[in-house]
């Protein structure tokens, strides 16, 4: 039994709906759901009726709550009472990010939590969004900005920082940027620049092409959205961006969207709640608190 599924289940019970409470922590709704689950089975009996449209407890649902609320804040006194102690004087977090966070300024966001415990020692390392998670899984960081695409992974919390289209951008001139919108297989005619593998660009616009049945077909790819565009507006293709990244070149690229639906990529903090130490808990805290979209 983990403190995580207690404070979900206390969440669901309060909340009377898994996506409202999955809106109140700030982690996916199947997380959510696959948690508790988890402690109904380790426990051996239901804990919630699912039966009608709000989520009602159980009989033994209602008997644990009590308990559950007790134990979390058993936890957090402890907790209270190593930081009292400590005060966050010293520790390490280890983060990671995608190249280029359009998000917000993480050095800035970092800096400011290095000022209020200069004793915390920080790390930060780039990479793609594949790579950052497995990190993650490894405990080789502990928490990491990546990008991702479709459906959204349980072995991490995660905090929604960004969903947006992906564009085709092209340089003026170009036969495309004449047009307003277009479709994956007119791409397969022009010479691609995309973000690498196992980015979420990229994951996004596989995921669209494998749907149509299209393949994929990248010319040059680089880990930076930057240079993608910069490398289309030189003239050496036509890139597939997040909308806001192609809109932030102004006259130097034309912004030509998908017609139907358009291929998406999401920006997400994630960590694992279980691993994370007093320092890192503290971080995560302050970046939900400053980034965009929490």
């Amino acid at each position: 039994m983990e403190l995580r599924q207690l404070r979900y289940f206390i969440a669901v019970a309060e909340e009377g709906s898994f996506t409202v409470a999955a809106r109140r922590l700030h982690v996916a709704q199947p997380g959510v759901s696959a948690q508790v689950r988890k402690l109904e089975e380790e426990l051996g009996a239901p804990l919630l009726d699912r039966s009608d449209r709000a989520v009602r407890l159980t009989e033994a649902g209602t008997a644990v709550l009590a308990e559950a609320r007790a134990a979390i804040a058993a936890t957090e006194a402890a907790q209270g009472a190593v930081d009292d102690v400590v005060g966050l004087r010293r520790g390490r977090v280890r983060v990671g990010s995608v190249p280029s966070c359009p998000v917000a300024d993480l050095p800035e966001l970092l800096a400011d939590f290095h000022r209020r415990f200069p004793e915390v020692e920080i790390s930060l390392a780039e990479g793609n969004g594949e790579d950052l998670m497995r990190a993650i899984e490894a405990g080789r960081l502990d928490l990491a900005v990546v990008g991702t695409a479709g459906r959204g992974s349980d072995r991490f919390d995660r905090l929604e920082l960004a969903d947006e289209p992906l564009v085709v951008a092209a340089p003026p001139g170009h036969s495309l940027a004449t047009v307003k919108s277009t479709t994956l297989s007119r791409l397969s005619e022009e010479p691609l620049i995309c973000m690498s593998s196992g980015t979420g660009v990229r994951r996004g616009l596989e995921l669209a092409c494998a749907e149509q049945g299209l393949e994929v077909r990248v010319a040059l790819e680089a880990g930076s959205p930057a240079i993608v565009a910069r490398l289309a507006a030189l003239g050496l293709g036509v890139a597939v961006l997040p909308e806001s990244v192609a809109a932030a070149f102004g006259d130097s690229l034309r912004t030509i969207r998908f017609r139907g639906t358009a291929p998406r990529t999401r920006l997400e903090l994630i960590w694992r709640d279980t691993s994370l130490s007093p320092a890192a808990e503290a971080l995560v805290g302050h970046l939900t608190a400053s980034l965009p979209g929490k």
